[in-house]
């Protein structure tokens, strides 16, 4: 059962339906789960499929992610679901709308991921308009951040997932937390209809540190759930000190959120290195 003094909800970041009964089994309960192109080309089933020769279509993939999200969404039919578009940099905003509002159908508890592109947060000020739940994501600049925010503006909070990525940010030398605290802050002074979902959580003192700072949600693989479950779902205390070790800090920026959303600096290096490897790593499942 959830621990009664936490504030962060828990996500499962996975592609394995396997993987969300062990953890549900473990913790008692899980908020929701995440999923992207690279978790769903892990999915080990699928793995096996294509070792043994089978070839697969573009089309076969996707009925293969949706069967995959249908499984896991029937497992916490509470919670939120993250799926996501297929796009890179330049995919424009009619291609991510015709696919979002496809895989919204595929179950009743979508957040549809989208990336943070013109075309993403042109796609996410339509569809949120239209009712529908986002995850925007790849997230590396509290800038991406301001303009998500002020794309979705006037939407009901629980609609609108933004998703800093830790761990990647700390593979080049700079303290992925250090920007969790910096959008964590920036979005104290908000009217909090985005919610704050730490992503690419790669240690336990990630996992450790969102929970200490009571972000809205943490979404972690399964392996560092399964330790907190080890830990007897331990929230870490006021005492508690992050180490960054030799990292870089990130200086908070003092932004403002009431502009026009394309008025902020939305380009990021990660972000498009993030979305090519997710587009390699979809592509590379296809074989016919």
């Amino acid at each position: 059962m959830r621990p009664q003094n936490i504030k962060t909800r828990i996500f499962l970041d996975s592609g394995d339906p396997q993987e969300t009964k062990q953890v549900l089994s473990a913790l008692g309960f899980l908020d929701g789960q995440t999923t992207n192109p690279s978790l769903i080309a892990k999915n080990p089933e699928l793995k096996n499929k294509l070792s043994n020769g089978e070839r697969l279509s573009s089309e076969d993939i996707n009925n293969f992610y949706k069967g995959v999200v249908q499984e896991i969404s029937r497992m916490i039919p509470q919670g939120s679901v993250s799926v996501e578009v297929y796009a890179d940099a330049e995919t424009p905003v009619e291609e991510m709308l015709v696919q979002a509002r496809e895989m919204n159908t595929w179950i009743p508890n979508a957040h549809i991921k989208l990336p943070i592109t013109a075309s993403g947060l042109e796609a996410a000020h339509i569809l949120t308009s239209e009712g529908m739940r986002v995850n925007m994501t790849l997230c590396f600049s509290q800038q991406q951040a301001a303009a998500v925010y002020v794309a979705t503006r006037g939407v009901k909070k629980g609609d609108v997932f933004l998703s800093p990525f830790i761990g990647r940010l700390d593979d080049q030398g700079e303290n992925g937390m250090s920007f969790i605290e910096n959008v964590h802050a920036m979005f104290a002074k908000s009217d909090g209809h985005v919610e704050l979902l730490a992503a690419s959580v790669r240690t336990y003192e990630h996992f450790e540190y969102c929970l200490k700072l009571g972000v809205d949600l943490v979404t972690a693989p399964a392996k560092i759930l399964l330790q907190w479950a080890e830990h007897a779902m331990e929230v870490p205390s006021d005492g508690y000190m992050y180490d960054k070790g030799i990292m870089k800090d990130l200086l908070y920026e003092d932004v403002v959120l009431d502009k026009k959303w394309g008025e902020y600096d939305i380009h990021h290096d990660l972000t498009d290195a993030g979305l090519a490897k997710f587009v390699a790593d979809w592509n590379s499942l296809i074989s016919k």
